[in-house]
């Protein structure tokens, strides 16, 4: 019965949020591997991915990851939410399967003035123009124009075509992500396997998690994400609101009061952007809009302390300075400044 759940404060569904987000205790894993643990970082702004990682992976150096994608061992591709996110290579054809179908209705509800057969199209060309290897994005839309398909099709084109950032672009040196080429073609992947595995995936690195939670990382809709839940062995919880929590057995449930230590994270990442994040109250009411502001496309870099938001940092001129929203105890504010000296030494 409901009333039998057992509830999860909102100081332990923030526990749980940072354990599985690798936000409690730095991990020895290679950067793949984080990846895989943390479902994938949102990587609009490349430098997002190696600040991700800093946060998690024990003795990371930027080196390694530049090294990874260089490799493709680590892939920058749109997946969830038709956003770009840095994913492991094995990772990334399963999590595109299982957002494309609703993606791409999405995209053409949106866009009226683009027909199906105008995508089509276009997707067909860009898969020819890319055959002989990367382009910068102004000549594949230089191309759609100058055959007399639609350029303006582009930004939904990952929906239909499998494209990757192609790296030196995308990268820490050069973070302009601009030139994109085509991903290697895996087996098939079924795309109801695609969205439990997607779905399950979500629920290791985020959860316990509303079934909303889950449709708004995923970018699909929350009947669909149901039917999915429905057919899993899941635990359930409700959080102090009362709202119904699922999760997959024996993930991290640490105890409410076990420390966080400072962090210091960069824009975009998913840990601030996401409804999960709004439950588990990482970011203070009375300070969101001084992580996330109009005027932005993106949110501020900040640092947690005991596992919450409170301040801004920034990297200028070879160092690190960072501002507390409220005043800090003495204790917080030696932790805050020797992770920020912890930081500014990575970045060298």
């Amino acid at each position: 019965m409901p009333g039998r759940e057992r509830v999860l404060t909102d100081d332990a569904c923030l526990r749980a949020l940072l354990a599985r987000q690798l936000l409690l205790e730095r991990v020895s894993l290679t950067p793949a591997r984080a990846l895989e643990r943390v479902c994938g970082l949102q990587t609009q702004h490349a430098p997002s991915g190696y600040l991700g990682l800093h946060a998690r992976v024990e003795g990371f150096e930027r080196a390694m990851l530049t090294d990874d994608l260089t490799r493709g061992r680590i892939v920058q591709a749109w997946a969830m939410r038709s956003t770009i996110h840095m994913l492991s290579a094995r990772d990334r054809p399963v999590f595109v399967e299982a957002v494309r179908e609703p993606q791409r209705a999405d995209w053409l509800r949106l866009r009226t003035a683009l027909s199906g057969g105008d995508i089509a199209a276009a997707a067909e060309a860009v898969r020819g123009y890319l055959a002989d290897g990367p382009l910068r994005q102004a000549e594949i839309t230089a191309r759609l124009d100058a055959d007399g398909l639609r350029a303006d099709a582009f930004p939904g084109l990952q929906h239909w075509v499998d494209l990757v950032r192609v790296p030196p672009a995308g990268t820490w040196t050069t973070p302009r992500a601009h030139v994109y080429g085509l991903a290697p073609r895996p087996p098939a992947v079924d795309p109801g396997t695609a969205r439990a595995e997607l779905v399950r995936r979500y629920l290791r690195a985020f959860g316990p998690a509303s079934a909303p939670d889950v449709a708004r990382f995923a970018g699909f809709p929350v009947g669909l994400v149901r039917a999915v839940l429905e057919e899993m062995d899941l635990r359930r919880f409700r959080d102090e609101r009362g709202v119904e929590l699922v999760d997959v057995p024996r993930a991290p449930l640490p105890d409410a009061g076990v420390p966080a230590p400072v962090r210091f994270l960069g824009p975009f990442d998913a840990v601030l952007l996401l409804g999960h994040a709004a439950r588990a109250r990482i970011v203070p009411a009375v300070f969101r809009s001084r992580v996330f502001a109009t005027t932005m496309p993106r949110s501020t870099p900040t640092f947690l302390v005991d596992g919450r938001v409170a301040g801004t940092w920034a990297h200028r001129h070879g160092r690190i300075t960072w501002e507390p929203f409220t005043e800090l105890p003495s204790r917080d504010r030696e932790a805050v400044g020797q992770e920020a000296e912890r930081l500014q030494a990575w970045y060298g």
